[in-house]
Order: C-alpha cells, then structure tokens, then sequence
C-alpha cells in the first residue's frame, strides 16, 4: 500500500509545470525608423552609383558579348592542336585585317573627296559674287556671308564655335577611350574564358553543377550560331549593295559594299545608317539615282527585317521570327546599339533557361 508520501508524488507527476512566461520583444520606433531610412539611402546610392557607371557597364557588356561570340572560332582553333592564347592572336589578327582592308578601301574615296571639294571652294566663292548663278541668288537674297561674318566677329560666335571645336575633340577622345576598353577587355575576356566559366560554376551546389555546365555551354553555343546567322545577313547586305552600285554607276561599289556590311552588323540602325550613305554617295551620279538607291536601300532594310533576318536567325538560333524582331526592337529601346546587339543570345538563353527549370515544373504541377 502506497504511503501518503506516494500518493503525493503520482498527482505532481501529472499536473503541468508552470512556464515563466517571456517578456515581449518590443521593437523601438527610432530603430525601425533609423533602419528604413539607412536602407532607403543605400539603395539610392547604389542606383545612382549604376547610373554612373552605365555607360562603363555598356561597354563591359559589349565586350564580353564579343568575347563569348567569338568563343567558337577560338575554340575551332584550339581542337585543331593551338594553344588558347596563340588562337585569340590569330582571331584578333583576322579581325584585324578586315578592319585594315575596309580602312584602305575607304581611304581613297575619302581622299578624293576632300581634294574635290577644295578644288570646288575658289569656284564656289566666284559663284556666290556672281548673281547670275544659282548660289548668287541667294546669297543676294539670304546675305549669308554677312551673317557668317557677323557671327565670327562677335564674342558669342567666336566662343560657341570654339566650344563646338572642344566637345568635338571630347568627342574623339571619348570614342577612342571606349574602343581601347572594349578591345582591351575583349581579349582579356577571350584568354580567361574557360577559367571564368570554371570561377562561376563553382557557385552551383556540386549536385546541380553538370546541369547548369551544360545549359551554359548551350547557351554560349547559340551565341555564336546567332553570330554566324548576324555575319551571313550583313555579308549579303553588301553583296546586294554592291551589285546595285555596280549597276547602277555609283562610284566606289566595293567600299560603299563593305561599309553596307559592317553597319549592318549593328542592329536597328546600321543598315539605315548604310543604306543613307550610299544614297549620299550616289548624288554624285544623279539625283533619280540618289533616289533610287534610297528606296532600293528601304525595300532591302524591309525585306532583312522581315524575312532574311528571321529566318537565319530561326536556322542559327532556333528562335521564333516574332521574337527576333521583338528582342531587337525592346533591346534597342532600352540600351541602344548594344541592347540590340545582345536582345536575340539574351531571348535565347531565357528560352533555355525557360525551358530546363521553369516549363518542367509547370507541366508536373
């Protein structure tokens, strides 16, 4: 029989043990307020720190989308038993001497130009004192060497065409400053590519690293077939334009050609750009001419747009005509030249990236 002490002991086994109740965090209005303005300002700095370096970040982007477009010649070259370093000289070489071949070609009608032109100022300034020609009608009619006068003798014109001068030599100077950065970081990018992969992949856990290796190197692959596609479009851009100049007498076809195919590398506004200096250049023979060149240069942009452009970038790339030419136009909304330029690989990798994690999911769900 149990004794009293027992009997004591089993209903204090069963009763619930009081807890101490916690004292309640209370959070004081000063941090959180201190704590929302301390992250308010820092992302306000961040976003104007962005905002400074955009034009730095552009050029950045430019140039590791040229070092990973050029990945597969690089690549080609190195199977063939060079080492990775002697095939980025051999790459940066070749490309080097299109940029020569396309500067001699150009040079000569550049050179004839100007020398043409300065032979034509003593008949020009006869034909503005004569007021039985075009030019002297209306130079008796507008005065415009009393203006220009007028305006280079005072303060103000004399300043405003010295700053004109100064943002001009800004101007240069910037454009070659940003050539030397992208070509700088371009050939850096090339050497180091496969040890920059490497760095970046070893932020993937060990058990998803194949996986994201492998939709990388696909993705990086159909950047450069988007590049072959972009480099077959523009090589028959300059065909097409330089049979039309051929045939139609337009002075230096195969520059005028070369130049056709370079700005019709740059997406949106390069083959407009093309297609305005050969109807400038075709002046020379005729206006109808000019004309005509001009609606051969729209009718050609129209029909690359539509219809060439799509369908070698849908054989390169895989990727829906639709989306080509919507990529181009909200890539070159948002970053101009360069948005344009990478707008087709960005839509090609997010349709990889759609396709291999987000679709899956959708269709188990």
């Amino acid at each position: 029989m149990p004794g009293p002490g027992a009997a004591a002991a089993g209903p204090s086994r069963t009763r619930p043990r009081p807890t101490a109740s916690l004292p309640a965090v209370r959070r004081s209005w000063f941090g959180v307020g201190f704590g929302t303005g301390l992250g308010a300002v820092l992302a306000w700095m961040l976003v104007r720190t962005v905002l400074r370096m955009s034009e730095l970040l552009t050029l950045l982007l430019l140039a590791v989308f040229i070092a990973v477009s050029l990945e597969p010649v690089v690549a080609w070259l190195c199977r063939r038993g060079l080492r990775r370093g002697p095939a980025v000289a051999a790459v940066a070489a070749g490309l080097a001497g299109v940029l020569a071949a396309f500067v001699a070609l150009v040079i000569p009608p550049v050179s004839a130009a100007i020398t043409a032109l300065t032979d034509d100022v003593p008949r020009w300034r006869s034909q503005l004192h004569d007021h039985r020609t075009t030019l002297g009608r209306l130079e008796e009619h507008y005065h415009v060497i009393e203006k220009v006068r007028r305006q280079l003798g005072s303060g103000g014109g004399a300043s405003e065409v010295a700053g004109g001068v100064l943002g001009a030599g800004q101007l240069v100077i910037s454009a070659v400053a940003s050539t030397a950065i992208v070509v700088t970081v371009t050939l850096y990018v090339m050497v180091a590519l496969p040890a920059i992969k490497r760095f970046c992949y070893r932020f993937v856990p060990g058990t998803r690293r194949a996986r994201a290796e492998s939709v990388s190197e696909e993705i990086l692959s159909r950047v450069g077939r988007y590049m072959l596609g972009n480099v077959v479009t523009s090589a028959i851009a300059g065909a097409a334009t330089l049979v039309w100049c051929e045939a139609t007498g337009v002075p230096y076809p195969a520059a005028l050609g070369f130049l056709v195919a370079l700005m019709d590398m740059v997406p949106v506004v390069g083959s407009t750009v093309g297609g305005v200096a050969v109807s400038l250049v075709a002046v020379s023979v005729s206006v109808p001419v000019a004309l005509a060149t001009a609606a051969f240069a729209v009718t050609f942009r129209v029909a690359e747009d539509y219809l060439i452009m799509p369908r070698a970038m849908k054989f390169a790339v895989d990727v829906h005509p639709v989306v080509t030419v919507v990529a181009v136009l909200v890539g070159g909304s948002l970053l101009g030249i360069v948005g344009g330029l990478v707008a087709i690989p960005a839509a090609v990798a997010l349709g990889i990236v759609l396709d291999e994690y987000v679709f899956p999911r959708t269709d188990r769900a």
